[in-house]
């Protein structure tokens, strides 16, 4: 599921710069059109209700021949309507209550995965925003790549990140261990983004292979909590079968990896003044970080499954 974000960069990317030879407008204006044929699309056919579908939501519904519908249609009565607006009523009344925002914040292992995806997505998003120009301006086999081909080359990541998430994924469900999973991806992401920014320049094939690599690394732990690690966290005993309690949780963890999103490339802007060594010394501590608030979940999982002697 994760691996779309990955697929839509790819796509926009090699659009934009595509489109450079054109001008740089047109970098905004084909991926603009591009938004609005896939709305027109999304309006015209997007199910937004089971009942459009023709799916009948209520259970115990009786087949009935077209003769018995014009009768039980004649001779309903005021009574059946009323009888069925206290059922309608009496589902509503049992429908769980969305848990307070606060009160979702102190369920187990929420706020680490949350401050954990801040910084995992503030490195994803800073490769993102960053890359094109970074490729542009460090030669590669001392060349200096052009605007076009520095953005079309910056794609190789979010390749890597498909394979990635897919990858964290897999891992994931073969150990049964999430947070162990998302560790490992994130310490080996740190020696990687060292490799790539003292080889990287070495030789186009070095830059493609060391970039792909750093793009399965940090793309992997990311695309594992905002989807699978979300969807576990929401159905802990405590709020079990409460399908609002578990947006919550989805929208808090998110929603503080977004804040990573857009808090990493404005310090990139900052710290390139000062040279990239002081950027990727930052995705680095980043990284650091991210893989410190995992360490107790993952110490907790390890223990489990040998306690349980399944490792």
């Amino acid at each position: 599921w994760s691996s779309h974000t990955s697929v839509g960069n790819v796509i926009g990317s090699v659009i934009a710069s595509s489109a450079l030879g054109f001008g740089w407008g047109w970098s905004f204006i084909l991926p603009g059109i591009l938004l609005l044929l896939l709305s027109g699309i999304v309006f015209t056919f997007l199910v937004v209700h089971p009942d459009t579908a023709g799916i009948l939501l209520h259970q115990g519904n009786v087949e009935m021949n077209d003769d018995a519908v014009r009768l039980v249609v004649s001779e309903k009565t005021d009574e059946a309507f009323g009888l069925e607006e206290a059922m309608e009523s009496e589902e509503d009344e049992e429908a769980p209550d969305a848990i307070g925002f606060l009160y979702a914040w102190r369920l187990p292992h929420v706020a680490t995965y949350a401050f954990c995806l801040f910084f995992s997505k503030l490195v994803a998003y800073t490769f993102l925003y960053w890359l094109p120009f970074y490729i542009r301006h460090t030669a590669v086999s001392g060349v200096h790549l052009s605007h076009e081909t520095a953005g079309i080359l910056s794609t190789i990541f979010d390749v890597g990140g498909v394979l990635g998430g897919i990858a964290a994924g897999f891992i994931s469900d073969a150990i049964e261990a999430h947070a162990v999973t998302s560790f490992s991806f994130i310490a080996l992401s740190i020696p990687t983004l060292v490799c790539y920014r003292l080889y990287g320049g070495a030789s186009v094939v070095s830059n493609v292979a060391l970039m792909f690599l750093s793009g399965v690394m940090v793309n992997g732990p990311y695309s594992l909590i905002t989807t699978a690690v979300s969807a576990d966290l929401g159905t802990q005993s405590a709020i079990r079968g409460n399908a609002r309690a578990l947006a919550t949780v989805s929208a808090i963890i998110d929603g503080t990896g977004s804040v990573g999103a857009a808090v990493g490339p404005l310090l990139a802007g900052y710290l390139s003044t000062r040279g990239w060594n002081s950027v990727f010394s930052m995705l680095i501590v980043s990284l650091g970080v991210s893989g410190c608030l995992l360490v107790g979940v993952v110490r907790g999982e390890i223990g489990v499954k040998l306690s349980q002697g399944r490792w």
